[in-house]
């Protein structure tokens, strides 16, 4: 081992445990508990000898192979005509041979070995075995694992279930794998080689470059045919490549390739919440944006209401200032002077009355006929915008997915809140309330009968009819007003421009309060429930907020945990 690696050695495992503490924390804080009992367990191997992970299927000869490698003339893992390792065993170096069994899966073995000073030993039951033992395995040994030796059977190395481990243990963990084809004594040597370059090819197309493939005999090795047994090949390796000083260096940069492993993991799950976030906010973009355009439609549908019901009004008054006009002659007034000696209701107040009943007959009836006319393509247009919303929602688009390996449980949640937001906003389209607003109506309108015709959408009509009709009853009963004293004060020693001038100021007032006050309320309303149907969003909003907030963290102590562990791999890899 270097000099400069070997006292720096502990500073290393100080600073890679702090850096692996990190990730455990960063795991915890997505709430992923399998990801985060395996940094734990990889964390507190940090200060263990360099581990070999022994895998293969059932009756391979994997406790075969164990036994002889170790070279002890003793049968360590027991191997017997039927399956034997139904647990985990972990051989290591220990003074005195022991066993203590962790739990009923796993148990360890100590023996005073040498290679055991340098590496650990782990045997496990096959990969087609019960269940529980491959969970076993897959959180507590391979992530943590520094070597995989796959061991196959050699007259038969092409099952599918060691192959699909192999696939979880390559494209999951990208853990260093060699092969061993055990049990070659039971083939001819022709036959052997087919099967290693088999393995050796398969191997290659699965993504492995240059694949080390042994072949050995267990038993050859036992009965002390060692020249021949494939161990001599197996050992050269393990000395070239891991034991003699090299495996704490190895150690160390294995913790540090796993921890990248699992820190980018959760940085690819993040990247997909990260794509839920951008388009959770383009979608809600969208919904102001489609809402914007909606009330730009309705308010120019609101001008286009205004201009006919202000050409309504301007025919109304230009009629009515004829009939004065014509009236307020000093010919037509002597007449009606002369007419009321001898009829009744000929004078020029009876005439003036009848003009100004008629007046605000006309005005009434055909502004709010008007009216209600126009209101109805203003429902429309406002149902549009609501149906628009709902079918907008309902479309969504969903990245981050219930089944999503390590952020199921955000997915789910978003899922829920828009699930939610669904049924809010069917609710809201069906409810009447959802389209009332008092400081429209006035406190003293009731609807509620009206209300009785429909709900939701359906109401509407009615509801902007009672806000037109207010403006109605507001606006002309002002003009009428104004207009009623002009009539009232109309005697035949007024003179008769001033009375037209009159009247005309007071028309013009009246024509300038019909459009601002029926723009402005009608406006106010769609803008209303413009922001009502916007405000069916909060809970999603605020979603997509803190989504945005807990992504940027993750993000940034991905970055600053990926670039600390490159950096102390460098300087490990320099003074190794």
């Amino acid at each position: 081992m270097n000099n400069i690696f070997n006292k720096n050695l502990k500073v290393y495992r100080t600073k890679i445990d702090d850096l692996v503490r990190r990730l455990h924390d960063l795991t915890v804080q997505i709430g992923h508990q399998d990801m985060a009992s395996t940094v734990s367990d990889l964390r507190n191997r940090i200060n263990e000898p360099f581990m070999f992970v022994i895998v293969g299927e059932v009756k391979a000869g994997k406790s075969s192979f164990v036994n002889a490698l170790l070279d002890t003339g003793k049968e360590i893992c027991k191997v017997a005509p039927q399956p034997m390792t139904d647990t985990i065993q972990q051989i290591t170096y220990g003074e005195n041979e022991d066993i203590i069994s962790v739990n009923e899966h796993f148990k360890k073995i100590y023996q005073p070995v040498e290679i055991l000073k340098e590496v650990a030993i782990v045997d496990t039951p096959g990969t087609n075995a019960i269940v529980e033992h491959h969970q076993e395995i897959t959180e507590n040994f391979v992530p943590s694992s520094d070597l995989i030796v796959f061991v196959f059977e050699a007259k038969n190395p092409y099952r599918q279930s060691a192959w699909q481990f192999f696939d979880f243990i390559h494209d999951d963990w990208r853990k260093k794998i060699i092969f061993v084809l055990q049990q070659k004594d039971l083939m001819n040597e022709g036959d052997l080689k087919v099967n290693m370059n088999g393995v050796r090819e398969y191997a290659e197309k699965k993504g492995i470059f240059d694949p080390k493939v042994f072949a050995v005999s267990a038993k050859m090795e036992i009965d002390g045919l060692k020249e021949v047994s494939g161990f001599k090949e197996i050992r050269s390796y393990i000395a070239d490549n891991i034991t003699g000083g090299k495996a704490p260096a190895l150690k160390l940069q294995n913790n540090i390739k796993t921890s990248k492993n699992i820190n980018e993991k959760i940085y690819q799950g993040v990247l997909d919440r990260k794509q839920q976030n951008i388009a959770d906010k383009e979608f809600r973009l969208d919904i102001r944006e489609t809402l914007d355009t909606q009330e730009v439609k309705s308010n120019k549908q609101v001008d286009v209401l205004v201009e006919n019901l202000l050409a309504t009004y301007d025919n109304i008054t230009r009629q009515t200032k004829v009939d004065l006009k014509s009236g307020l002659s000093f010919s037509t007034l002597l007449r009606r002077s002369f007419s009321s000696m001898f009829t009744k209701d000929s004078s020029a107040k009876d005439w003036l009355d009848g003009l100004s009943s008629n007046f605000e007959k006309d005005l009434n009836t055909q502004l709010k006929a008007k009216l209600e006319d126009g209101v109805v393509d203003l429902a429309e247009s406002i149902q549009q915008m609501a149906k628009i919303i709902d079918l907008k929602i309902q479309n969504s688009q969903t990245i981050l997915k219930n089944n999503h390996e390590i952020f199921s449980a955000i997915a789910e949640r978003r899922s829920n809140i828009l699930r939610e937001l669904q049924a809010a906003f069917k609710n809201f389209l069906q409810s009447s309330e959802s389209f009332m607003d008092r400081e429209l109506f006035g406190e003293n309108e009731d609807l509620t009968p009206n209300l009785g015709i429909g709900g939701g959408i359906a109401a509407i009509g009615v509801i902007l009819t009672a806000v037109t009709s207010g403006v109605v009853a507001d606006v002309t009963g002002g003009i009428l007003t104004a207009v009623g004293l002009i009539f009232a004060g109309v005697s035949i020693g007024l003179k008769r421009r001033k009375i037209l001038e009159s009247y005309d100021s007071e028309i013009a007032n009246g024509r300038v309060k019909l459009e601002q006050e029926v723009t402005e309320r009608l406006k106010n309303y769609v803008h209303h429930i413009k922001n009502r149907i916007d405000a069916n969003f909060s809970t999603f909003d605020e979603l997509v907020t803190n989504e945005e907030q807990e992504v940027k963290s993750l993000e940034d102590t991905h970055l600053a945990l990926d670039k600390e562990l490159d950096d102390i791999g460098a300087d490990i890899v320099r003074s190794a």
